[in-house]
């Protein structure tokens, strides 16, 4: 009798088997479909679908006996590169040809250093394999890398995930991951990095929402434009002491937060182009004092300018073309000190100051302006310009705000009961006043009586109109009128007891 067999692969693994034999004897066939190069590229692909109860997807093989390490950090270097040496399908420029041996400092792309916590020996400091259009995948091998403090590999083909294993690496202090092909969620494993300063994470594939406490995290740099990102910027956004901030042309939407004013101590570029940012540009931005670019060119952002922003005196360049803004470009803004390109073209502005043709940079076409080129028609003008702006709707600030009311309609009262017929003598008709702010009472000093009874029911205040949806234009006003302050509660309606008729 055959001993029994236990099965320990799960139904995935053997399959991913199966193909591969299939794939290889086809390889080695006369007649077979596929080429012994398309066979090899198949067992490759098969390696990103299976990975082993430790997470890798078993790249690594054996350390040949004859190799004699110079310490025990350059062995782990070795496991991990050979390991990602074999995670590559695609090399076209030979970059890893070299990684061979047990010299790891001399593969091409890997930069040694001395350890910091021991300077008697190397270690591997930094990987730098920038625009080598290499394809393949990062393997969880790479966490022995424990002391590289540079993780450079922009401009290549490496798709799928970063490994849950960079959280071993307590160093790094830049990661460049921007021109892949990577996908999937934030790696929220960067989160972990305590020196982690740099973050470039621009042209991939990632989705998603961004975690808040990348706002709090102490970085300098932060670029994740030309993703598929798509959130509501956090009201923390302004604890970042980041200098850089680049978001754009992914789908943000919602409102530019109030707390940007917070960073301006560290804040020198903000780029925001191209996202669904609706919303007026908050007054603080003037608090921005070192930003040299401001571009929040593309959005849904609307009102006019705040004259705030003439307190940016570092600006350079400023970018607010591609919304639907209005009113008049003020001239303190076009008189900034430093300011030498300034786009506001397609806009619904309806005025411009001379000094602004003076700059080196300058761009008005699309708007609203009278007897200027390139201009939008007087209807298209005309209807825009006709539906009021008011950025308190709009649901921006940071901390709650009361609701803003409509003007309610006159409250009347209900009109008395009718009598009920008796045989007794008729009793006394009782009288209620309208509820008018202040409250009207009887001049003679009566105790006060409870409630009116069940069958005198009054007319409640209408419930206030509720705020415009998020992502919609502001309603139109029927007429200018200051919004009102918030309501109170209506005052409580208290019955005066008759004066008894004289006997």
């Amino acid at each position: 009798m055959r001993p029994k067999i236990n099965i320990i692969l799960p139904l995935f693994a053997i399959l991913t088997l199966i193909t591969l034999v299939t794939a290889e004897k086809l390889s080695v066939s006369n007649n077979g479909v596929f080429l012994e190069a398309e066979a090899a590229f198949i067992k490759q692909r098969q390696l990103l679908y299976y990975r082993n109860r430790y997470g890798g997807r078993g790249e690594f093989g054996r350390i040949p006996p004859s190799f004699k390490f110079e310490n025990s950090r350059i062995r782990s270097a070795y496991i991990a590169l050979q390991a990602w040496k074999k995670a590559i399908i695609s090399d076209p420029w030979n970059l890893t040809s070299n990684w061979v041996g047990c010299y790891v400092c001399n593969y091409t792309g890997v930069f040694c250093a001395q350890a910091l916590d021991n300077h008697s020996i190397r270690t591997v400091a930094g990987i730098d394999l920038n625009h080598g259009d290499i394809a393949g995948y990062l393997p969880e091998e790479l966490g022995l890398l424990a002391d590289i403090a540079l993780f450079h590999v922009n401009t290549n083909r490496f798709c799928g995930t970063l490994p849950r294993s960079f959280n071993k690496l307590k160093l790094l202090f830049e990661l460049d991951l921007s021109n892949n092909r990577f996908a999937g969620k934030f790696p929220y494993v960067v989160l972990g990095l305590p020196k982690l300063k740099f973050l470039d994470l621009r042209y991939n594939e990632f989705e998603g929402k961004i975690p808040k406490a990348l706002f709090d995290k102490d970085l300098d740099a932060v670029f994740i434009n030309n993703n598929r990102f798509s959130f509501e910027l956090p009201d923390n956004i302004g604890n970042s002491p980041v200098s850089v901030l680049v978001l754009a042309n992914n789908k943000f939407h919602g409102c530019l937060p109030l707390s940007f004013g917070n960073m301006s101590r560290t804040l020198n570029e903000v780029i925001l182009t191209n996202n669904g940012l609706h919303s007026c540009l908050p007054e603080e931005i003037g608090l921005l004092k070192n930003v040299t670019v401001f571009d929040v060119s593309y959005n849904k952002l609307m009102g006019e300018l705040p004259d705030t922003i003439a307190e940016m005196t570092s600006l350079q360049q400023l970018n607010v073309a591609h919304n639907m803004l209005s009113g008049t470009v003020p001239d303190s803004v076009c008189s900034l000190p430093n300011l030498r390109n300034f786009s506001f073209d397609y806009n619904f502005f309806t005025g411009e100051s001379p000094v602004c043709l003076d700059l080196q940079g300058f761009d008005d076409k699309r708007n609203c302006l009278r007897d200027k080129p390139r201009q939008r028609s007087t209807l298209q003008c005309r209807m825009f310009l006709s539906r009021l702006v008011y950025c308190n709707t709009l649901k921006c600030q940071s901390s709650p705000q009361p609701p803003v009311y409509s003007l309610p309609p006159p409250v009347r009262p209900p009109p008395p009961p009718p009598p009920v017929p008796v045989s007794l003598p008729p009793p006394p008709t009782y009288c209620i006043h309208s509820p008018r702010p202040p409250p009207l009472f009887s001049p003679t000093p009566t105790p006060i009586l409870p409630p009116p009874p069940p069958n005198l029911r009054l007319q409640p205040l209408p419930p206030p109109s509720p705020p415009p949806c998020e992502g919609q234009s502001p309603p139109l006003p029927t007429q200018n009128l200051p919004l009102p302050p918030p309501l109170s509660p209506t005052p409580p309606v208290y019955i005066t007891p008759p004066v008894p008729a004289p006997v």
